[in-house]
């Protein structure tokens, strides 16, 4: 039996782990029954399984290098993982891991504060238990997520006052998970050189993400995605580029002053201060300057998904918002535990997102017939499919997706082989999946070749 008082640290390592496996297990059920999708499971997996092949990492439902999405230089470390064996689900076991280790930071940032034992693994709870970390563990893979225990490590070596080769490491990791994180990484180092007085480490942070984000904006992506960053379209109502934005948020207030004092960005506030309430202090709110790149963004953008905790978009403000609440109760010293773990489970009840784990019991009906039908689809074919299925299909050069880039726009010529689940279809493109049934079924160069609970998979004929 582990003594608290004695090893501490090795209670709260075996708690990250537990975190880890119980958050893999989730995420597992969902993309072993077929609930996980392409949009972004199936993107990741194929650019990661091209680059370990030494190919040429265009995800072919997309039609770009993946670099051109978000330069997610990043996904490159993860590629030895995909020689071992290629899986997706390497993918699942590193959100995990990175989620867990969060709450691990956690606690060595509060025991770095001089937060008492107890009190700071129940801040490592809180953390775990936050509503965000179970909902992105469940919405497929988002390499951001691995920039959550890096900007906790960044910040703990930072507060030591050494090892700015450590800290550096860590902001190269975190820049290449996703290219807005370096306006998170900018303002993280105007925290760190204006309030926390770490001029060095402040300065690397706010010199390197700033140099990142335009590097990234306006040269990477644009190489890899000639048409630019594509999220570009959720902000269209302040400009159709990155620079006509930025200028625009400087001199055209007018445009986005009614988007942000509204109703909906006073919800998503509360809706991400909810959780750790119990925790917030006005006097120990410096932290979330960290968070206001992404806060901004998220209230900005003419997109619904951003303002909730269903999707990964608020995870960049997660760190900071912790290292607010460790300030705020290493000044305090007080911390009623019993009342944190019950209004952090309160939270995660009530904003927790469960559906996409329980929809995964809705298709044990169909299970066994689509493992059959991806059996029978051979490496080298040209599949089309839809996006539940995409994720297992992936793991080669040429995959289309229904629906992508829309429903009616699909490449019909192109694939040799088409897999469909007519009973349990992705709901945006059902229609479109019977008609393709029907116009295959008809197409006298391609044969049904399985068929089993409406599970059905075609192959153009050979030609032998």
């Amino acid at each position: 039996m582990l003594n608290l008082r004695s090893h501490p640290n090795r209670l709260v390592l075996l708690l990250s782990i537990a975190v880890s496996v119980v958050l893999f297990a989730c995420s597992n059920f969902r993309h072993t029954m077929f609930r996980s999708t392409a949009m972004d499971l199936g993107f990741f997996d194929q650019a990661v399984y091209l680059i370990s092949r030494g190919e040429f990492p265009a995800v072919s439902f997309w039609g770009e290098h993946f670099l051109g999405n978000h330069a997610e230089y990043s996904l490159y470390l993860l590629a030895p993982l995909y020689k071992i064996y290629p899986d997706a689900r390497w993918l699942l076991a590193v959100q995990a891991i990175s989620l867990a280790l969060g709450g691990w930071f956690v606690w060595r940032l509060a025991r770095q504060q001089k937060i008492e034992v107890k009190s700071a693994i129940t801040l490592a709870i809180a953390y775990w238990l936050y509503p965000l970390v179970f909902n992105v563990n469940l919405f497929d893979f988002h390499p951001e997520v691995m920039a959550i225990p890096a900007i906790l490590a960044a910040v703990e070596l930072a507060k030591k006052g050494r090892s700015l080769f450590g800290f550096t490491l860590c902001i190269l990791f975190v820049l290449g998970t996703k290219a807005v994180m370096s306006l998170t990484v900018a303002a993280m180092g105007i925290w760190l050189w204006g309030v926390e007085k770490r001029r060095k480490a402040g300065a690397i942070a706010l010199f390197g993400g700033l140099a990142w984000f335009f590097l990234a904006t306006q040269v990477v992506i644009p190489i890899f995605r000639p048409e630019g960053v594509e999220a570009v379209y959720r902000y269209a109502y302040l400009g159709s580029s990155v620079r006509e934005i930025l200028l625009n948020l400087v001199l055209k207030p007018q445009l986005f002053l009614g988007q942000v004092f509204s109703w909906q960005s006073l919800s998503y506030l509360l809706m991400v201060a909810f959780p750790v309430a119990w925790g917030l202090s006005l006097r120990h709110l410096a932290p979330l300057l960290g968070a206001f790149p992404i806060l901004a963004i998220n209230i900005l953008a003419d997109h619904p998904l951003q303002t909730t905790l269903r999707h990964q978009y608020a995870l960049p403000i997660l760190p900071f918002l912790f290292l607010a609440v460790v300030q705020t109760i290493a000044q305090r010293q007080i911390l009623r535990r019993k009342v944190v773990l019950a209004w952090s489970l309160a939270a995660v009840l009530v904003l927790g997102n469960p559906n996409k784990l329980i929809r995964g019991f809705e298709v044990f009906d169909t299970w066994t017939a689509t493992r059959e039908a991806i059996a029978r689809v051979s490496p080298e074919a040209k599949v089309l499919t839809d996006n539940f299925l995409a994720p297992h299909l992936t793991h080669r050069k040429t995959l289309l997706l229904i629906g992508h880039p829309s429903p009616n726009e699909i490449d019909l010529e192109t694939p040799d082989t088409i897999v469909l689940n007519l009973r349990h279809p992705w709901i945006p493109t059902a229609e479109v999946a019977q008609n393709l049934a029907i116009y295959f079924s008809d197409r006298p160069d391609f044969e049904m070749v399985y068929s089993r609970d409406d599970v059905v998979v075609f192959r153009r004929f050979s030609g032998d």
